[in-house]
């Protein structure tokens, strides 16, 4: 059966400061079709998108549509050909309702006369037909991250997109809700949409999609149906050499409780108990509202706690703010870290000492060889790929912004380390450096706490893992020999 191609890229090419970020790329898209688009960070794939969709400018180079060629396009011809790009960054307005926001152009066009029932009745019908259960008149600003993502892909279908690119679509979401994703995707591909979808996430790409192309260094690498595909052949292509996926076995070297957290309450958690020991990787798993950040963040004292307390070494601490949590010997590692894990506008030795400035200042007057050797030693250990010290980390890839949020916690001596969601948004190489540098951690005594909506990413990195649902402490898995997808989501579904 012949394909249909209603997307083309015919030797494209962009250039940003002399270093070609697309090099002549030549690429088809069919309809009807799932088409992963993947390579590491700063390969090219979201420069080349988003010249499909009017954002970016070719200096070299046309694109199809339909036949049609262009040079260029503006974003409001790529939505007009049926084009639509969901960016990582959310494109919603967040004072805004859930309705507002998937029919905001309707909204426009109807000026003072804006028929406000029929938008909420056809969001509600929208929103039904895709099983997304949020409320029409729910305003944006008050959903969880995953909400968010789903308003934006239905706001994309809303829009009768006829291409739909998806860049790192389940970073925010649970493994029920990439379910729903999924079942989306495959709706719209019997519909004739085709899905471009940018991913990391290698079970994801064997599972959804018909096609992949691999992008490095700006230049396409191979086009291959993803049945003829093997996962370490994707990687290899991915990185130009042979990367093991694995992950490391446990250390086994779990010594006593350093965390203890009793009965930890306020309105979105309900008196949820777990200890942490040393040399221990502790996961905390549950689906979308389950509330785990939410944990973390009452034991960090960013969010207010109604009740409990928190232990270590068996003394109570006091935890009323961040503050107390540093003092105290905690580091977070938040689930967005450019907006929460970092200060992207300052440079990475800035980020590094923020959390010790007072410890190598004198009079207010900071030590600039002492912070320089600090930054140096870190940027080492973890491995930050830098140009100096001076760099803003707005400039460093999603790798290398983690490793800095992780590098101050490091250098401020913290003994227990919470990380949230730690490889959202990084490639294969800079994840299995982030994995390594976990376990090396872990074997060193950092007792950690780990949150990921990667299921493979909890089970192969855990040694113990507490299960919460709705708020609520639901279970827990003691030994990995108890690891599987289906048990954790048993308990995290509330069924056990």
């Amino acid at each position: 059966m012949k394909k249909t191609t209603v997307l083309s890229a015919v030797g494209l090419t962009k250039i940003y400061g002399g270093i070609l970020a697309v090099d002549q790329v030549s690429l088809d898209f069919e309809k009807g079709e799932v088409h992963a688009l993947m390579g590491e960070n700063g390969a090219g794939k979201s420069t080349l998108v988003k010249m499909f969709a009017g954002a970016v400018h070719p200096e070299s180079g046309t694109f199809v549509i339909d036949g049609k060629e262009y040079s260029s396009i503006t974003p409001k011809e790529a939505k007009e050909q049926g084009i639509q790009l969901i960016y990582q960054e959310l494109n919603l307005i967040l004072p805004l309702s859930v309705a507002e926001n998937i029919y905001l152009e309707d909204l426009q066009r109807q000026g003072l006369l804006v028929q406000y029932r029929e938008i909420y009745e056809k969001t509600e019908a929208l929103l039904k037909k895709l099983g997304i259960e949020i409320r029409p008149d729910a305003i944006v600003e008050t959903l969880t991250v995953a909400q968010k993502q789903l308003v934006e892909i239905a706001k994309a279908i809303a829009q009768d997109s006829r291409v739909i690119i998806m860049d790192e679509p389940t970073a925010a979401l649970s493994v029920g809700e990439i379910e729903i994703l999924f079942r989306l995707i495959r709706n719209l591909k019997e519909n004739g949409v085709t899905i471009v979808y940018i991913s990391h996430r290698m079970n994801e790409v064997f599972e959804i999609t018909d096609r992949v192309s691999v992008m490095r260094d700006g230049c396409l690498i191979v086009t291959k149906e993803t049945a003829d595909l093997t996962r370490d052949e994707l990687i290899r292509h991915m990185v130009g050499r042979t990367l093991s996926e694995t992950f490391l076995e446990s250390s086994g070297k779990i010594g006593e409780i350093v965390l203890q957290a009793e009965h930890i309450t306020n309105s979105r958690v309900h008196d949820v108990s777990f200890s942490v020991r040393k040399g221990e990787i502790l996961g905390i798993a549950g689906l979308m509202g389950s509330s785990r950040t939410e944990l973390v963040r009452a034991i960090f004292g960013a969010d207010r706690k109604s009740g409990g307390r928190v232990l270590i070494h068996g003394r109570e601490v006091r935890i009323a703010s961040p503050k107390d949590a540093v003092a105290a010997g905690i580091g977070l590692v938040p689930e967005d870290r450019k907006l929460q894990g970092v200060l992207v506008d300052l440079s990475v030795r800035d980020n590094i000492v923020l959390p010790i400035l007072k410890k190598i200042s004198k009079l207010t007057v900071v030590n600039k060889k002492e912070e320089a050797q600090i930054t140096e030693k870190y940027r080492d250990m973890i491995r930050i790929k830098i140009a100096s010290q001076e760099q803003s980390v707005r400039d460093l890839s999603g790798g290398n912004q983690q490793k800095v949020a992780l590098g101050k916690w490091l250098a401020n001596g913290s003994r227990i380390l919470i990380l949230d969601e730690p490889t959202r948004g990084i490639d294969i190489g800079a994840k299995q450096e982030i994995y390594q540098l976990i376990h090396r951690l872990a074997e060193e005594g950092m007792a950690t706490i780990l949150i990921t909506s990667d299921m493979e990413e909890m089970l192969g990195l855990a040694d113990r893992m507490i299960i919460l649902h709705e708020g609520c402490f639901a279970g827990e898995l003691t030994s990995r020999e108890d690891f599987t997808q289906e048990k954790v989501l048993d308990i995290a579904s509330g069924r056990k």
